[in-house]
């Protein structure tokens, strides 16, 4: 796996984007550039399992690793959901299972830097390296309140 590194400056206090990244309302904003109507279901605590899913119910079984509030929050991904059932890991995603998603704010005079780190395979690293920049523009623009 490659772990793609990407990084944003806002002009918000991390707080802010923090409230941006993990609310339910603008998590769906932001995370509908990799699927639209894409969601989470937690309760959002360190050491809980999360789901992120897609409308119709796939999707991936994931931990909530670490948790720092407005500060950090890592996510390390088990398996598959499909229908809303997870999946037992398999020859396809066992190339996968145990993949890292961290998110870091560090705040320098109400600048907010924002970083995301994601572990991929080899055949979505295109994709991420073009949709994850969007994402990250539409925390930007959710934060900053434009």
């Amino acid at each position: 796996m490659t772990t793609l590194e990407f990084k944003i400056e806002i002009n918000a206090p991390k707080e802010k984007v923090w409230d941006v990244l993990w609310n339910e309302e603008t998590y769906k904003q932001w995370t509908s550039v990799f699927c639209e109507g894409s969601y989470a279901v937690s309760d959002w605590k360190e050491g809980s399992k999360i789901h992120f899913l897609s409308p119709n119910g796939d999707g991936m079984n994931s931990i909530i690793y670490k948790k720092i509030d407005n500060e950090y929050m890592a996510f390390k991904h088990l398996s598959e959901i499909k229908k809303f059932q997870e999946m037992p890991v398999d020859d396809a995603t066992q190339e996968w299972a145990g993949a890292m998603e961290m998110y870091r704010l560090t705040e320098d005079k109400g600048i907010t830097v924002l970083e995301a780190k994601m572990d991929s395979v080899e055949k979505y690293i295109d994709y991420f390296k073009t949709t994850w920049p969007k994402a990250l523009d539409l925390v930007k623009k959710l934060s900053e309140g434009k």
